[in-house]
């Protein structure tokens, strides 16, 4: 890295070698703002880790550009072939020099680096899954989203957003917005707006024996959202794959089973999960 202030790509050039326009269809959306991508890197956690950067979805390397000054390497991974072919021509000084790896693939396949911090501007459509593969990676993650995504990452209980994600989301990391994005900012606009949100790794107030249930048994009791707690349990055994959920029923305090999903913090959540499977056996489910 360097302290001098670094002369970066124009976006709209990039694209105009990339020989690209983007396609909503295909969920290309080019983000073309300076403005915003030099922020972007700057949304590290000041004692993040700098030496190895994740970036997925790397387009015609606009974001690239500018995370090659921020950190010490870069590996981008791109599900375009011809994209990543550019990619790795655009920049072959920083792949011969070894400070660039491009990898063609899908995010959801290709084995990732042992990268120390992530910043994408994520392929909307594949979003959910890109995070949920990336947080249980305990790294600082900087992730861009649309909007209603990212508000419902960080919603508190009783808020209407709040809900599955925001539990799951919250449970590896503090989550933040740290800037909200226009249309304006992509070529071509998508049809919704944007924001950046930041998660911070951190270890949960509270014990949790079996992840996978935890999750599952969260997700299994949103689906009955409306429902009190008490009436989630019963029937959703067949999502979070409890052998008797009458049973759960009748170990939990009654102050709890009364409230909604909705209204459950995480620590909530988790408690009453471990006391499912204390008091039942716990199945696959769904």
């Amino acid at each position: 890295m360097t302290d001098a202030t670094p002369e970066f790509r124009d976006p709209d050039d990039l694209r105009r070698r990339a020989g690209v326009r983007g396609d909503p269809d295909r969920d290309q959306h080019f983000l073309v703002d300076d403005r915003v991508l030099d922020r972007l890197a700057g949304y590290l956690p000041a004692d993040a880790d700098r030496s190895h950067l994740l970036e997925i979805g790397g387009g015609t390397g606009a974001l690239t550009d500018r995370l090659l000054a921020a950190g010490d390497r870069v590996t981008v991974v791109e599900r375009d072939r011809d994209l990543a072919a550019f990619l790795r021509e655009e920049f072959a000084d920083a792949v011969a020099a070894g400070a660039l790896d491009v990898v063609a693939g899908d995010a959801l396949d290709v084995e990732l680096p042992d990268f120390s911090a992530s910043v994408s501007n994520l392929p909307y459509g594949v979003s959910s899954e890109v995070t949920f593969r990336l947080l249980p990676l305990g790294k600082p993650l900087v992730l861009m989203f649309q909007a209603e995504f990212a508000d419902r990452m960080v919603a508190e209980p009783g808020t209407p957003e709040y809900g599955r994600l925001s539990v799951s989301t919250q449970h590896y990391a503090d989550v933040e917005i740290v800037e909200r994005i226009p249309p304006e900012a992509f070529d071509p606009q998508p049809r919704v707006d944007s924001a950046v949100v930041r998660c911070v790794p951190r270890d949960p107030d509270y014990e949790v024996d079996d992840e996978a249930f935890f999750l599952r048994f969260v997700k299994a009791l949103f689906t009955q959202r409306r429902k009190t707690v008490r009436n989630a349990i019963r029937n959703t055994v067949h999502i979070s794959g409890l052998a008797d959920g009458d049973a759960v029923v009748a170990a939990a305090d009654e102050a709890l089973l009364s409230k909604r999903p909705g209204d459950l913090p995480p620590a909530e959540f988790a408690a009453l999960a471990e006391l499912a499977a204390e008091t039942t056996e716990v199945g696959p489910g769904q």
